[in-house]
C-alpha cells in the first residue's frame, strides 16, 4: 500500500499536470480567438466621385497593428457617392449622391444600404431626393433615428427619419432653406450649405454655410427628425471666410469651424444650454494663403489633445495642439499628405493612425500619430482608389 505521503505527492503532481494542461489550453484558445475574430482587422468604406473609372463606394481592410491597407472590391453605387455616414448600430450605411439632377428634378439624392457579412458588403435599401442640388455632407444622431444632409448648391439642410430596418422614411422630415450671399462673387453668390453636424446631446444641428458666411443653428427633435429654428439661430463669420466643416471637442464645450476660402480655423466656446458660440481665436492653416489654396476637412483626435485640418493646393494637414482649459489652438506645423488635393481624413479605431484621401492623385495614405506630440509620420502603407473623398470605419 502507498503511504499517505506518497498519495499526497501523487495528488500534487496530478494537480500540477492538470493546471499546466489547463493553462496551455486556455492560452491556446485565447490565441485562436484573437486570430479568429481578427481583433486588429477593421473594414473601412471610401466614398468617391464617379470619375477616373471609379466603381462608387470602395471597401478596405485595415490592420490596426501595422497600419496596412488591403483593397476589397468596390460596390457599384450611385453617381458621386462622395460622403458617407454609418448608423450607430453598425448595420447600415448612408451615402449622398452629389449631383444636381435626380429623376429630372433640381435635387441630389441619398441612399441607404444594409451592411452584410464579415467583408461588409452593401445591399441597397432605398433612395430618396434630398430636396436640394449637390448634397455634400451628412450626419446621423446618436439615437439612430435622424439623418441630416447639407445641400451645397441648393443652399439647404434636409432631415430624414430613419426606420428600424435602416430605410429612409418618406417624406423627408424637414427642409430648411438658406438665403443670402457674401463678398466673394465667384463662390458666395448664393447660399451654399457645406456641412450639418449634430451635437452630442442630439438637440442641435450646426449648419456651416460657405455662401453666406454663417453657421446656422437648428433645434432637432430626435424622435421625428424635424428641424426648427433655435435661439440663437445665426453665428456670423467674417465676410469672405467661407465656413465649410465643423467639429465639436469630444470632452469639452469647445467647437471649431474650418473656413475654406480664408484657410483658417475659428475656435469657439460653446454654450451647452442654448448652443451659442463665442469666438475665442482665429488661426491660419497654412503659412501663407496663395491662389489655388483651400481647405477641406477638420477633425479632433479622440484623446481631445490635437486638431487636424486638410489643405488643398498646399496639400498638407495642419496640426494643432488644443489647450483643454481654454480651447485655444497652438500650431505645430504642416505635414505633406503625399498626394494632391486632400479631402476627408479619419482616425483609425485605435487612434494610432490617420488615413488621408487625396482626391486628384487617387490615393489614400496612412500616417502614424505620435500620441504625445500629435505629429505625423508617413508610413509605407498606401492604396490606389479613383477620386477618393470620404473615409468611414465600421467599428466593432
Amino acid at each position: 500500500m502507498k503511504s499517505v505521503l506518497e498519495i499526497s505527492r501523487s495528488l500534487q503532481w496530478k494537480l500540477l499536470v492538470f493546471v499546466g494542461v489547463f493553462f496551455v489550453m486556455a492560452t491556446s484558445d485565447h490565441a485562436v480567438k484573437a486570430g479568429g475574430n481578427n481583433s486588429s482587422r477593421y473594414i473601412a468604406y471610401v466614398g468617391t466621385y464617379s470619375q477616373n473609372g471609379s466603381k462608387g463606394i470602395y471597401r478596405l481592410e485595415f490592420n490596426s497593428e501595422t497600419g496596412s491597407l488591403k483593397l476589397l472590391e468596390g460596390t457599384s453605387a450611385i453617381e458621386n457617392s462622395s460622403f458617407l455616414a454609418i448608423h450607430p448600430n453598425r448595420k447600415y450605411l448612408y451615402a449622398v449622391s452629389e449631383v444636381a439632377k435626380y429623376k429630372g428634378e433640381d435635387t441630389g439624392s441619398v441612399v441607404a444600404y444594409r451592411i452584410e457579412g464579415d467583408q461588409g458588403e452593401l445591399v441597397e435599401l432605398n433612395q430618396l431626393a434630398t430636396g436640394g442640388a449637390v448634397p455634400c455632407h451628412l450626419s446621423i444622431d446618436s439615437t439612430g433615428h435622424c439623418l441630416v444632409i447639407a445641400n451645397y448648391t441648393g443652399g439647404s439642410i434636409a432631415s430624414f427619419r430613419l426606420k428600424e430596418n435602416g430605410e429612409l422614411d418618406s417624406p423627408m422630415a424637414s427642409l430648411m432653406q438658406h438665403h443670402g450671399q457674401s463678398i466673394n462673387k465667384q463662390r458666395q453668390e448664393s447660399a451654399h450649405a457645406h456641412s450639418a453636424n449634430i451635437s452630442a446631446d442630439d438637440r442641435l444641428v450646426y449648419a456651416a454655410d460657405l455662401g453666406i458666411d454663417q453657421i446656422i443653428i437648428y433645434h432637432l427633435d430626435p424622435q421625428t427628425a424635424k428641424l426648427s429654428e433655435n435661439e440663437p439661430s445665426i453665428i456670423k463669420i467674417k465676410p469672405g471666410s467661407g465656413p465649410r466643416h465643423f467639429t465639436f471637442h469630444p470632452q469639452k464645450d469647445f467647437a471649431y469651424v474650418l473656413n475654406e476660402l480664408s484657410c483658417d480655423v475659428i475656435a469657439f466656446k460653446r454654450n451647452p444650454d442654448n448652443g451659442d458660440l463665442k469666438t475665442l481665436q482665429t488661426i491660419p492653416t497654412v503659412p501663407e494663403v496663395k491662389p489655388g489654396y483651400s481647405t477641406a476637412e477638420i477633425r479632433i483626435h479622440p484623446n481631445g489633445k490635437f486638431l487636424y485640418a486638410s489643405n488643398r493646393g498646399h496639400n498638407s494637414l495642419a496640426i494643432y495642439r488644443i489647450d483643454k482649459s481654454t480651447g485655444l489652438l497652438t500650431a505645430l506645423g504642416n505635414e505633406p499628405t503625399g498626394g494632391e488635393m486632400p479631402r476627408n481624413f479619419t482616425f483609425d479605431p485605435t487612434g494610432k493612425f490617420i488615413l488621408v484621401a487625396n482626391r486628384v492623385s487617387n490615393n489614400i495614405i496612412v500616417f502614424r500619430i505620435d500620441q504625445e506630440t500629435g505629429l505625423l509620420t508617413r508610413t509605407e502603407n498606401e492604396v490606389i482608389i479613383p477620386m477618393p473623398v470620404c473615409i468611414r470605419f465600421l467599428l466593432k
